[in-house]
């Protein structure tokens, strides 16, 4: 019998963060210098997959939002209450370790994120991504995303259409 490879937690202060780095310097110094500070605020949530137990190989970062309405496509926004807004959860931040890049990861996290979102009992209409550039856009369109017309690095995904286990 296999062992799963990744352990998904809620990130702890006693975690080595130090070892972490992925190619983005804003995102391994969020990891290593910021993320105690805002779970401690309330600001974010953060979990992630450790390898071995310990060393963490990936992370992603909860948070509550907002849509604007008007800023939804006409099609989604027309079968939604006519606030203006409408409530999600953001995902700020995903992130993963250069030494387990290709293993699927990213993606594994993404699902988890989504899980715990549709399972939430506080509402929300979506699951929204702030893309850093094209090619984590298109990584989040991979994953059904849909990118807000005006803002298309900014991407949404109704909560609605996440299989719940």
């Amino acid at each position: 019998m296999s062992r799963a490879p990744f352990q998904l937690a809620p990130f702890d202060a006693a975690h080595n963060r130090t070892t972490f780095c992925c190619d983005s310097e804003p995102l391994n110094r969020y990891l290593q210098e910021q993320v105690t500070q805002d779970i401690r605020r309330r600001v974010a949530v953060c979990f992630v997959a450790l390898a071995d137990g310990q060393r963490i190989a990936g992370y992603y970062t909860l948070t509550s939002a907002s849509l604007l309405l008007v800023g939804l496509p006409a099609s989604t926004g027309k079968k939604l209450p006519r606030y203006p807004t409408v409530p999600a959860v953001r995902m700020g931040r995903l992130a993963v370790d250069q030494a387990f890049r290709g293993q699927g990861l990213g993606g594994a996290l993404l699902a988890d994120a989504l899980d715990r979102a549709a399972r939430s009992e506080i509402a929300a209409f979506a699951m929204m991504v702030d893309a850093k550039d094209e090619a984590a856009a298109a990584f989040y369109r991979h994953h059904g995303f849909i990118a807000l017309p005006d803002s298309p690095l900014t991407l949404f995904l109704p909560l609605t259409t996440v299989q719940r286990s």
